[in-house]
């Protein structure tokens, strides 16, 4: 219950502050990863990581590489994308 009051927190929180901000030209974006291949999930079992991976239609793990490489853009490219929380999951519901 915490996690979610707190993710929908900082996603009114990104919202706020989006909206604050544009003025001075500043974007505010929120990235809302989904699974992904990190040291913390490789404790997990097998069978369990499978069953995860076969939930997501891209039938694999995000990477920190996809994340970054996303934040990169969001910084340089898009000075119009504001206020969005950007779903980065491979299509998992």
């Amino acid at each position: 219950m915490a996690y979610s009051a707190t993710k929908g927190g900082i996603n009114a929180f990104t919202k706020a502050l989006a909206k604050e901000l544009a003025p001075s030209n500043v974007q505010v974006n929120a990235i809302d990863c989904g699974a992904s291949d990190k040291e913390k999930n490789q404790c997990q079992a097998w069978a369990a990581m499978n069953s995860l991976v076969d939930e997501i239609p891209t039938g694999r793990l995000g990477t920190a590489e996809e994340v970054a490489d996303l934040v990169y853009h969001l910084g340089y490219k898009n000075a119009y994308l504001t206020g969005q929380v950007i779903g980065l999951d491979g299509g998992w519901i």
